[in-house]
């Protein structure tokens, strides 16, 4: 054999190694695309929650009056709801105060709601924990335990 015939194609080792490298590319590719799709899904899932919390909220403060409680139930879709409401301070007007001339009025209550949403990580993000998003405000709602 000639020089010339010695340099004709690969060698088997030159194969291996080259297809080696290749798996390796490709299993980083793989697992960016797996990373970027529970990202995608994460968020997702914050932003269906972060609605949801909302519309909660909004619920609680369309109610017209407010009381202490601690509530919470299934929102369907795998997410649970959790209501708080505690009361933070209470105003009694009385007679002759803050107000004179005019009757006493019911007590004005400030309270504290909060609206919680959880779930368990998504299908592709299936790590077992648990998630949630929380918004919480101050209402000034005429005292429901004492009527208006």
């Amino acid at each position: 054999m000639t020089g010339r015939d010695q340099d004709r194609g690969f060698t088997l080792l030159e194969v291996l190694i080259a297809l080696a490298i290749a798996a390796l590319a490709l299993g980083v590719l793989f697992h960016g695309t797996m990373d970027g799709l529970a990202a995608t899904q994460a968020a997702g899932q914050y932003e269906e929650a972060l609605e949801r919390a909302r519309s909660h909220l909004a619920a609680l403060a369309d109610r017209g009056t407010l009381a202490p409680l601690d509530d919470t139930g299934d929102d369907g879709g795998g997410y649970r709801w959790r209501h708080r409401v505690a009361v933070v301070a209470t105003e009694i007007s009385a007679p002759g105060t803050s107000r004179p001339n005019q009757a006493a009025g019911p007590p004005i209550t400030l309270y504290a709601v909060s609206v919680a949403i959880t779930w368990s990580a998504g299908i592709l993000g299936a790590d077992g924990r648990e998630r949630g998003v929380t918004l919480a405000t101050e209402r000034v709602a005429v005292d429901a335990r004492t009527g208006p």
